[in-house]
């Protein structure tokens, strides 16, 4: 019970890594305020978490012993996320914990000068600006607690180029960039802020993830063959599997990184270190 007593919210949490985040906190004994946009949004060329799925991900931590709450919430509305965070802080009183997972995928798959503006756009200000928009609602209660830990979902695509990706790679640069900046401004308040790099995540069927599967359509993989395809790439033979990230991710959250700020944790299965 790592986290018992303790409030996290996490962004994303419909379905794939934050579902399975919400869940393995949830085991550890925290409560929990579950956000997911619960809607397809124009631009982007595949579902996005519903509603449904978010209530299913609540039902599971419940399952727990956790309180939750869960709501629809678009990281790019600052007014929406705001009023999450006061509604969390009013309900559990504190808010130990933020993991910024919410992100998009697609618009992707051209390169740079075929990029339109409105794309462009959309995938810096969800995958990028909506992490700022998360950190600027939660930061000013934990340095007034002087405690928290902040948890970035950035990528491998943060540490390395992808081709015809350019928006998604620059909005996960920059989230590393974000954290290490988060760091050094909390770091007198006891306030931590990390960034966790995932590498190719398979699909797990258990949490509806789809991340990777929208990567590949976006490349133009065929949908039966793209495990594979990612696989030829993986110096461990296997995709990581979401278990893991969310290992990683309780470990920041946790007592025992309490002297970890402003690193980047690679859960990748060395495929950045070739």
């Amino acid at each position: 019970m790592q986290l018992k007593g303790r409030t996290a919210v996490i962004t994303g949490a419909a379905r794939g890594l934050g579902r399975e985040c919400a869940v393995r906190f949830a085991r550890e004994g925290a409560d929990l305020l579950l956000l997911d946009i619960g809607r397809d949004i124009e631009g982007v060329g595949y579902p996005l978490g519903s509603q449904s799925q978010l209530e299913h991900t609540a039902k599971l931590c419940e399952q727990h012993g956790s309180s939750v709450v869960a709501r629809a919430v678009d990281v790019r509305d600052l007014a929406q996320t705001a009023a999450a965070v006061q509604e969390a802080l009013h309900r559990f009183d504190a808010v130990d914990v933020l993991v910024n997972n919410a992100g998009i995928a697609a618009p992707s798959g051209l390169p740079v000068h075929e990029i339109s503006e409105p794309d462009w756009l959309l995938m810096q200000d969800t995958n990028l600006n909506g992490t700022w928009r998360m950190i600027k609602a939660v930061a000013p209660s934990m340095i007034e607690r002087r405690a928290g830990s902040i948890i970035n979902v950035a990528s491998t695509a943060g540490l390395v180029g992808y081709r015809d990706f350019s928006g998604y790679v620059t909005a996960k640069h920059g989230l590393i960039g974000l954290t290490k900046a988060a760091a050094l401004d909390y770091a007198p308040f006891q306030v931590r802020v990390n960034a966790l790099c995932p590498g190719s995540v398979r699909d797990n069927p258990l949490v509806e993830g789809r991340m990777l599967g929208e990567i590949a359509r976006a490349l133009d993989v065929p949908v039966d063959e793209h495990e594979e395809v990612f696989l030829r790439d993986q110096p461990m033979n296997a995709l990581v599997e979401t278990s893991s990230i969310a290992g990683a991710a309780l470990w920041l959250a946790g007592d025992d990184s309490r002297q970890v700020t402003g690193t980047v944790l690679t859960v990748d299965g060395g495929f950045t270190s070739r």
